[in-house]
């Protein structure tokens, strides 16, 4: 009898915010379908980050307020961040906001993401 092992990553506000590691391993649950950057721009979505309290969306920059072909916290607001380093990069976000993409003025997490992207491939 085959088994199946699913990775679930729930994070909510009460649990520490966003961070680098956090995406990177949302890249590797994700590695290899539209959930990640590389599967996903051909069909035109852009990474973004959603803080579910307000449903604010805010599109992936690089610290200059570049945006970004990835998803990248230095950019986001610091009305976001809870922890920087002494340089200033970004260590974590408030537990509200998450990782997804954006499509046509839309937010898709990246399960969302995954499954329009295999279904229009």
């Amino acid at each position: 009898m085959a088994t199946t092992n699913t990775i679930r990553i729930q994070w909510s506000p009460e649990q520490a915010g966003l961070t680098s590691r956090h995406l990177a391993l949302e890249n590797q649950v994700f590695g290899g379908t539209g959930g990640v950057s590389q599967g996903n721009q051909q069909h035109g979505f852009r990474p973004a980050f959603l803080e579910t309290r307000s449903g604010e969306i805010y599109l992936s920059r690089f610290a200059d307020g570049r945006p970004a072909p990835v998803h990248v916290l230095d950019g986001l607001p610091p009305a976001l961040v809870t922890e920087r380093t002494a340089t200033g990069r970004v260590i974590a976000t408030r537990g509200s906001i998450i990782s997804g993409f954006v499509c046509a003025g839309r937010f898709y997490t990246r399960e969302q993401t995954a499954k329009l992207t295999s279904a229009s491939a």
